[in-house]
């Protein structure tokens, strides 16, 4: 069994996606689908489409929610049948013990991606850490402070919106 976590931006701009997908998808062909546990939180941008590949691939889908709010007090309507349809094809659907979205939530809900994974997926800029905490940087330096291997995911021409 091979568990990959995912973190990566949401703001990724419509031309990214397609370079993201295929990226991700690539790397998840390198591993046997039956074994495959690919963990996210299926945020808009890059966490759905990880997740979506790797159901594409044949995978198992591990979703984490920060809290028990979040359906209803984060993800917007243009997100929400993507969000219901992937917690509906979930193996697993962990939510964390917070009653609402708050930057505690989503940093509990990083350690657990990251205490479930033996890697993780990072679509990456590369921008340092902002100091709020919970974002995409501080994910892969926590990552990589723990020693888990962080595969980078940014293609040329990917950007995100300003």
């Amino acid at each position: 069994m091979t568990t990959i976590a995912v973190t990566g931006h949401m703001d990724l701009t419509e031309d990214s996606v397609p370079l993201v997908r295929a990226e991700l998808e690539k790397i998840l062909a390198a591993y046997e689908p039956a074994d495959l546990v690919g963990v996210s939180c299926i945020a808009r941008g890059s966490d759905s489409l990880f997740a979506e590949a790797v159901l594409a691939v044949g995978g198992r889908l591990v979703v984490v929610i920060p809290s028990r709010d979040y359906r209803e007090a984060k993800v917007k309507p243009d997100h929400a049948a993507t969000f219901d349809r992937l917690v509906g094809a979930a193996q697993e659907v962990v939510v964390m013990p917070y009653a609402t979205a708050s930057r505690e939530a989503y940093e509990a809900a990083n350690a657990v991606l990251l205490e479930r994974a033996e890697r993780l997926v990072a679509v990456w800029n590369g921008q340092p850490p902002t100091g709020k905490g919970g974002g995409t940087a501080d994910v892969v330096y926590e990552a990589r402070g723990a020693g888990l291997p962080v595969d980078v995911v940014w293609p040329d021409g990917a950007s995100r919106r300003a």
